[in-house]
C-alpha cells in the first residue's frame, strides 16, 4: 500500500467512518499469488484432462458416464490424479485466498467452503466410485445394487464438493457486493443457482448436466482467482 492510501484510510477511521474496501486491500506477496495461481490453474486442468480422457476411454460415453467411473479400469489412474491434483489446487487456493481477503464479508467462509471443494476432490480420487451402467467393459449394466466402502466414501464426497462449491458462490456473492461489484456479485448467485440444477444427480442427461456444472464452477473459480491476482 501507498503512503497517500494508507494518510487516506488513517483519516478515514480518525474521522469515524469506514474507509473503502479497495482502500484497505493489501497486495498479495509471491507467495500468496503463487496459492492464489492454483486457483486460476485448477479448474482447465481439471476439465480438458476429463474430457480428454471421455473422448479417448473405449466404451465411456459422456451421455450415459459421469467423470468419476473415468477412474476405473487399466488407466482409471490418470482420472484418479485428475481428481487429487485438483483438489490439492484448490486447497492451496483456499489458503491464499484467505491471505488475500483481508478484512470484510467471506474472509473466513469463502475459504474454508473453496477449502471443502478441495477435500471433496480429493476424496473423490482416493475413494473410487463402484462400476455402472457398463462402464469398464464388462461391468453389468444398470447401478450397483450395493456400495463397496470406497464407493460409498466416493457418493459422499461428491455431493460434498458441489455443495460447497454453490454454497461458496453465495458467500462470495456478498462479499462482491460489499465491495461495490453489484454486477459481478449478481453473476456469481447466477453460475451457483445453474450449478445447483445442473449438478443433481438424476433426471434427463444427468452426466452431461454434471459435467457442465463442473466445468462452469471451475470457471467461475477461475474468473475469481484472477480477480483476486489482478488487485
Amino acid at each position: 500500500m501507498d503512503t497517500t492510501s494508507t494518510v487516506d484510510v488513517d483519516a478515514a477511521r480518525l474521522a469515524g467512518r469506514s474507509p473503502h474496501p479497495h482502500a484497505v486491500a493489501q497486495a498479495p506477496d509471491a507467495a500468496t499469488r503463487r496459492l492464489v495461481l492454483a486457483g486460476v490453474v485448477a479448474g482447465p486442468l481439471f476439465v480438458v484432462a476429463g474430457l480428454v480422457q471421455a473422448l479417448a476411454r473405449e466404451g465411456f460415453d459422456l451421455s450415459r458416464h459421469p467423470l468419476s467411473l473415468l477412474s476405473l479400469g487399466d488407466r482409471g489412474y490418470l482420472q484418479i490424479a485428475n481428481f487429487i491434483v485438483a483438489g490439492v489446487l484448490m486447497l492451496a487456493f483456499a489458503v491464499g485466498a484467505r491471505r488475500s481477503l483481508g478484512d470484510g464479508p467471506g474472509r473466513v467462509w469463502a475459504p474454508v467452503l473453496f477449502g471443502l471443494y478441495g477435500v471433496g476432490l480429493v476424496l473423490g480420487g482416493a475413494f473410487t466410485a463402484d462400476p455402472a451402467l457398463g462402464f469398464p467393459l464388462g461391468t453389468p449394466d444398470g447401478y450397483p445394487t450395493e456400495w463397496t466402502f470406497h464407493g460409498g466414501v466416493h457418493a459422499f464426497a461428491a455431493p460434498l464438493a458441489f455443495l460447497a462449491l454453490v454454497a461458496v458462490t453465495f458467500v462470495v456473492a456478498k462479499r462482491l457486493r460489499w465491495e461495490g461489484r453489484r454486477t459481478a456479485a449478481a453473476w456469481s448467485i447466477v453460475i451457483g443457482l445453474a450449478c445447483l440444477v445442473l449438478c443433481v444427480p438424476f433426471g434427463p442427461a444427468a452426466s452431461i448436466r454434471l459435467f457442465v456444472g463442473v466445468a462452469l464452477g471451475f470457471a467461475w473459480i477461475t474468473a475469481y482467482a484472477v480477480s483476486l491476482l489482478r488487485r
